[in-house]
């Protein structure tokens, strides 16, 4: 079956940087968009970034020259790189993606930024 596990989240200080971490398996994950969203308490999850199968990628305003999405095919894996961390970014982290057209998410993984 499909499953997306979400790591590298954690607590960390304003201006700091984390390596968020999606392992794919059970799709054919060269030949899939992957995305990370993000839910903050009491907001909506919204979009952070994609990436194409051809590795054209796509990030939010908010987080635009602070986060960058990247993905590696022979690990079936895909990344979200964030620097310049602020206490805004605080949330519940998720990948999601679309195989055989039925959307797929990972469980999350919590981002805390304190001041």
């Amino acid at each position: 079956q499909v499953q997306l596990v979400e790591s590298g989240g954690g607590l960390v200080q304003a201006g700091g940087s984390l390596r968020l971490s999606c392992a794919a398996s059970g799709i054919i994950f060269r030949s899939v968009i992957m995305a990370w969203y993000r839910q903050a308490p009491g907001k909506q999850r919204e979009l952070v970034a994609t990436i194409t199968t051809g590795g054209s990628t796509n990030h939010a305003d908010s987080v635009k020259g602070r986060f960058t999405i990247s993905r590696d095919n022979a690990k079936n894996t895909v990344y979200l790189q964030m620097n310049s961390l602020k206490p805004e970014d605080t949330a519940v982290y998720y990948c999601r993606t679309i195989w055989r057209s039925t959307i797929y998410w990972g469980q999350g993984t919590q981002v805390t930024v304190s001041s």
